[in-house]
């Protein structure tokens, strides 16, 4: 009985998993197809049957003959049930990110990863206050934001009732850009970066994205171990960021892409190291460059530290570019 209920929820959690890296709605012809290229045979018929719990548990809604959507519940089952399995999820749904955001800065247009924070609707102005500092101290991917009122979606979050969703540009868009142009990108980790004098130093924690089921930054900002506000105001401080690689000699390519990214409206690449040198006391592997990125929710984690409560869902899905409106515009 056990291990009955056991199978029952693995194939929950593989259903969640396919609606979540879905921005639109998804039914069960299309769900078990995913399901099959990832090696998991369930017929259209099972599939109904588990969306059906899925639906009274809260996990999903149904939209008619289009198919379900997955709810703000569902994706916190998706976190937290099976942790064990969930191993790596974090670097499978960067890729998978990168994979689908197909944004081209020279012509700025396509889909752009983002992540999505939920803050209750009395507090998002006093939010906005509190990121403005972030914001203007560049330590953000980009000034580009997106919102949504209760009901819309913003990738593949839905926004609850009494709340309001604001997205903020993901670094993931540079592992995308950098893959359509033939790049290949080692995502290593995520950690807590030591800014003093407006200077990176060092990393003071980190989380390797193949060994984890949380994502990193959300894991920061709900330990409060960030102090973005100091950092943005003094010049000295802890900050999100992101540690990758790039091959040696890709140097050129990547050094023009973050160029034509900057042109976009975003930034995002905070540091770019010497082949198989440390960058910021990190090693680096050999015939690799070591490249550091802020992270997308650093002002988010700026309204935290305000006293303003946040939900984030990192890398929660992409949105059109043309969606995006400077910060200040709000």
């Amino acid at each position: 009985m056990v291990q009955a209920d056991r199978d029952t929820e693995r194939k929950v959690i593989s259903i969640l998993k396919v609606l979540s890296q879905s921005s639109e709605p998804v039914g069960s012809t299309v769900i078990a197809r995913e399901l099959e290229s990832h090696g998991i045979y369930l017929s259209e018929r099972t599939v109904r049957y588990h969306l059906k719990i899925m639906d009274e548990r809260g996990f999903t809604r149904p939209l008619g003959r289009d198919g379900r959507s997955i709810t703000h519940e569902g994706l916190e089952e998706l976190k937290n049930a099976l942790a064990p399995e969930q191993i790596g999820f974090v670097i499978e749904r960067i890729n998978l990110l990168a994979y689908q955001s197909n944004f081209d800065p020279r012509t700025r247009a396509g889909q752009v990863p983002i992540n999505t924070s939920l803050f209750t609707a009395d507090r998002f102005r006093d939010a906005l206050d509190a990121m403005k500092e972030a914001f203007a101290a560049g330590y953000c991917v980009s000034d580009l934001v997106a919102t949504a009122r209760a009901g819309e979606k913003l990738g593949h979050v839905v926004i609850p009732e009494g709340q309001v969703g604001f997205a903020t540009v993901c670094s993931v868009v540079v592992n995308g850009v950098l893959l359509k142009a033939g790049v290949p990108m080692d995502s290593r980790f995520g950690g807590i970066l030591e800014v003093r004098k407006g200077e990176p130093r060092r990393f003071v924690a980190i989380i390797n994205y193949a060994g984890t089921s949380l994502d990193p930054s959300e894991a920061y900002i709900r330990a409060r171990m960030t102090s973005v506000r100091r950092a943005a105001s003094a010049g000295t401080g802890r900050i999100l960021a992101n540690f990758r690689e790039i091959p040696a000699p890709s140097r050129h390519t990547v050094e023009g892409i973050v160029d034509d990214l900057k042109r976009a409206g975003i930034g995002g690449v905070l540091l770019i190291g010497e082949a198989s040198e440390p960058l910021c006391q990190m090693p680096v592997g050999l015939n690799k460059i070591g490249m550091i990125l802020l992270g997308g929710l650093n002002p988010v984690a700026a309204a935290e530290e305000a006293g303003i409560e946040a939900e984030n869902i990192s890398e929660s899905g992409t949105i059109d570019f043309r969606q995006l409106v400077n910060y200040r515009e709000l």
